[in-house]
């Protein structure tokens, strides 16, 4: 009879113990579902936004971003969301089959980063060269940051010197001087 009354404490203390490590396990679990379903849904964002700028909607665009919206790449200085419509019109001038292919998509946390191949035929004065017709493939990798489910920043990398030298330009080293 000792042996139970001294068994039963200990039975009960190992089940509540178990019992505390499930719930602890279970709001981890519950907390990982959460994560995971913000992050899918600032995938989906992304992908929205992305066949919203092939439409030109660009009203479309503007609900998408957050008014903060700032765009930073390494070819020009940051942009708003104004300065990137028109740039983007500018240069859909030009390539007016422009399109944007997402190869990988990450998402962690409230970033979404994408490697993306580009596709285009220059069709337009661009820079000063006159068109050429050559169709053009690039690669780029855009880091988006995602603020109240609203795009608040993109950071975008891409293959500008290979893109040039798709439309023709040749890169040469300087002439030392004499």
């Amino acid at each position: 009879m000792k042996k139970i009354l001294i068994s039963l404490p200990l039975a009960l203390i190992l089940c509540f113990m178990v019992g505390c490590q499930d719930k602890e396990a279970i709001a981890e679990l519950e907390e990982f579902r959460a994560q995971a379903a913000v992050e899918e849904q600032n995938i989906e964002l992304i992908r929205n936004t992305n066949e919203t700028w092939m439409k030109r909607d660009y009203e479309k665009i503007r609900e998408l971003c957050a008014p903060s919206f700032v765009y930073y790449s390494s070819n020009s200085k940051p942009l708003n969301l104004d300065e990137v419509i028109e740039h983007v019109e500018t240069f859909l001038k030009t390539f007016p089959d422009y399109t944007i292919i997402y190869e990988d998509i990450i998402a962690k946390g409230d970033k979404v980063i994408v490697r993306e191949i580009t596709r285009c035929t220059h069709q337009a004065e661009f820079y000063g060269i006159p068109p050429t017709g050559n169709k053009i493939e690039s690669t780029g990798i855009s880091i988006f940051r995602i603020e109240n489910g609203k795009i608040a920043e993109v950071r975008s990398e891409s293959n500008s010197l290979g893109f040039m030298m798709q439309l023709g330009m040749e890169l040469k080293p300087k002439e030392g001087e004499k």
